[in-house]
C-alpha cells in the first residue's frame, strides 16, 4: 500500500512539472486594448504605427489636392529589425485604412502575374466578346509607397528598452521626387522577473 501510494504520489508531481501547453482561450473583446505580453513587435504596436501614419499621409498635399483619386503602387517594407516581422501585414493593413478613407486607390503589384494570365486565357476564345478584357486597359500608378522597420534594443541590469522606427516614403512614379515620407517612433519598456509554475 505504501509503495502505491508513493507511485501515485510520484505520478502527480511528475505531472505537474511536465511540459505546459497553453489549452484554454477565449476571445478578447477589445482588439484595441495594448498587447504588451512580451517584448516583441505586437499588433498593438502594429496598430500605432499604421494610425498615426496614414493619418498624416492623407493629409499630405499631393493626396488632399489632387485633382482625380491618387492610385498609389506599393512596393515593400524593409524590416531591418532583428525580430521576424510580419511587414506585408502591415502594408495591408495601411492599403486597409486610406482605402477606407476613400483618399487613395490601390494597383496590386501582387496580382500582375495571375492578371497576364486571365487576359491570356480571355483571349482563347471561350469568353464573350462583350465581356472580356486584354491588355491596355490598366491604369498606372502615380505613387510609389515603401519604407523601412528599424529597432533597437537596449538592456541594462533587469530593465529592457525595446525601441522601434517606421518610416514610409510616397514617391512620385512620373518625377522621382519624394512627395511626403512620415516616421512612427514607438519605444517600450520592461523588467525581468522570475516565470515560476
Amino acid at each position: 500500500m505504501k509503495i502505491l501510494s508513493l507511485f501515485i504520489l510520484s505520478l502527480f508531481v511528475f505531472s505537474a512539472c511536465g511540459p505546459r501547453a497553453f489549452v484554454k482561450g477565449e476571445y478578447d473583446e477589445d482588439i484595441n486594448a495594448s498587447n504588451n505580453l512580451n517584448d516583441k513587435w505586437s499588433e498593438t504596436d502594429m496598430q500605432k504605427v499604421v494610425n498615426s501614419l496614414v493619418s498624416d499621409m492623407v493629409q499630405t498635399e499631393v493626396i488632399r489636392r489632387a485633382k482625380l483619386t491618387p492610385i498609389i503602387m506599393v512596393t515593400k517594407l524593409e524590416n531591418k529589425t532583428s525580430e521576424h516581422i510580419d511587414t506585408q501585414s502591415i502594408m495591408d493593413m495601411v492599403k486597409v485604412e486610406i482605402m477606407a478613407s476613400k483618399k487613395a486607390k490601390f494597383v496590386d503589384k501582387e496580382a500582375r502575374g495571375d492578371i497576364a494570365e486571365e487576359y491570356e486565357y480571355q483571349g482563347s476564345g471561350m469568353v464573350s466578346d462583350q465581356t472580356k478584357k486584354g491588355p491596355g486597359g490598366q491604369i498606372g500608378a502615380d505613387l510609389i509607397l515603401n519604407g523601412r522597420l528599424d529597432s533597437i534594443v537596449q538592456q541594462a541590469g533587469k530593465d529592457k528598452t525595446v525601441y522601434y522606427k517606421v518610416t514610409l516614403i510616397l514617391t512620385n512614379l512620373k518625377t522621382g521626387v519624394m512627395e511626403w515620407t512620415g516616421q512612427k517612433q514607438l519605444r517600450k519598456k520592461y523588467r525581468k522577473q522570475r516565470v515560476g509554475i
